[in-house]
């Protein structure tokens, strides 16, 4: 850096004050005062002092002084060259545009599909409750947003739970009383709430009847506060068909003050896997399932022909790899078994492939007018523990599949059976969009694809 900057020095003084010949570009002992540089040394090192007697540069009658260069300052090091390794990642993709909303329907659908919310974390939530008007939503927990709903859609029944435990032991009748006194400032404030769930998945093995008279009193005692009650809770493959006979005294207060029954249903590696299975001692049924529509034993077997018929909300449902006794990978939500699906042929798109069992399932609860509806294990997934379960993100395409698709069959009735989703799809899409404008129908032909039963 040093002989660079002097020659530049030297270079400026011969341009400004028209010196000829060379300008010493020196370095001055770091013990001297401030000295002059010669003009008129050509060979002069940076360790020589100028002689007094050596002329300074001049023009006219002025001296003049050269900027000192010091020595005793140490120039930065050149840093060496490291190559640097040729970047090999894939370019970062363009993102995908989300898919749109379709358009807001002006009463509710004949789907009975709802959601499940564990947190209400996420605009899609609210969205999908504000366009698509679900028949039924359950809330556990966070129960801000419901009033929210009910301005959004108000004829969206919310059903609601609070996270509690309760041992199933002592006497069920004060246990009942002692459950609603503990949980009445949350029913109180929260006045949305249609009807509220007690224990989640109790552990009824060998209990039935103390449960029974527990949700009893419970029924009785929330119905003195003006509030109702849906009772059960039972979890996928409970109880067993001898069990739920014992249940019915609760079944009874429930219909005598205008609560419901609930219920969770869940299978894997695909939803509808024990279609048609009996269940322990019991024929099979075409209709009825091990797991899924396993409701339909106890409305069929007991309730109808009893008179106690009380409306059904099947408060959580979908893909659980909990499942025991089952084929399949390990896994937990849906989206563990996305590549089994591939692998089995069920299609690439695991949207398309979780829709298609979310949509056989709906048309089946459709044809059971004392089912409320059904809300679908969860949106708003609460911590990591459930992200495998999380649908949020395909909230949209449940709407444009399920929902508007049900809404355009009309009214609330019981379904027809449907027809194959290709045969359905297709009548929609040229329905739509007429037979010349096959270019369009080309445009989505792999989701098209993605969608088809092949026989």
């Amino acid at each position: 850096m040093g002989h660079h900057y002097g020659d530049r020095i030297a270079s400026r003084l011969r341009t400004a004050f028209k010196v000829e010949g060379p300008v010493a570009t020196l370095v001055p002992s770091p013990t001297l005062p401030t000295p002059m540089l010669s003009a008129a040394s050509p060979s002069a090192t940076a360790s020589a002092s100028p002689s007094p007697a050596e002329p300074y540069p001049t023009k006219g009658d002025r001296q003049l002084s050269l900027p000192l260069v010091r020595k005793d300052i140490a120039e930065p090091p050149v840093p060496a060259y490291t190559p640097q390794p040729t970047d090999t990642r894939p370019p970062t993709p363009t993102p995908t545009p989300m898919l749109p909303w379709p358009a807001p329907l002006e009463e509710p659908p004949a789907s009975k599909l709802g959601l499940h919310v564990q947190w209400n974390n996420s605009s899609e939530i609210m969205d999908f409750i504000r366009y698509m008007k679900p028949r039924v939503i359950k809330a556990v927990g966070d129960f801000g947003f419901c009033a929210e709903v009910k301005e959004e859609s108000p004829s969206t029944v919310i059903v609601g739970r609070v996270e509690t435990k309760q041992r199933l032991e002592g006497d069920p009748e004060r246990a009942a009383q002692a459950f609603v006194a503990r949980h009445l400032e949350t029913y109180q404030v929260n006045p949305a709430i249609d009807y509220w769930e007690g224990i989640n998945e109790p552990d009824i093995k060998g209990k039935m009847p103390w449960y029974a008279a527990f949700e009893a009193e419970r029924v009785r005692v929330m119905a003195r506060h003006g509030f109702k009650a849906a009772i059960g809770s039972f979890s996928a493959g409970v109880p067993e068909w001898e069990e739920f006979e014992q249940f019915l005294p609760a079944v009874r207060a429930a219909k005598q003050h205008g609560g419901i029954l609930s219920l969770h249903e869940y299978d894997a590696p695909t939803l509808d896997r024990s279609m048609g299975a009996g269940l322990p001692g019991h024929p099979n049924h075409a209709d009825r399932g091990a797991l899924a529509l396993r409701y339909r034993w106890w409305y069929e077997d007991f309730l109808k022909p009893r008179g106690l018929v009380v409306p059904l909300v099947i408060s959580e449902v979908g893909v659980d790899g909990k499942i025991s006794s089952r084929p399949g990978p390990e896994g937990q939500g849906w989206h563990d078994f996305q590549d089994y699906w591939a692998q089995q042929g069920l299609g690439g798109n695991p949207y398309l492939v979780y829709i298609r069992q979310l949509r056989w399932y709906d048309d089946q609860v459709r044809k059971d007018d004392y089912v409320i509806g059904w809300t679908l294990f969860t949106v708003g997934a609460m911590n990591e523990d459930w992200d495998s379960y999380d649908v949020t993100n395909m909230l949209r395409h449940i709407a444009h599949e399920i929902m508007v698709p049900s809404a355009q069959e009309g009214g609330g009735e019981a379904a027809q059976p449907s027809p194959s989703p290709s045969e359905r799809d297709l009548v929609r899409v040229l329905a739509s969009n007429g037979l010349g404008k096959v270019r369009k129908i080309l445009t989505h032909f792999d989701s098209l694809v993605g969608r088809l039963h092949w026989d």
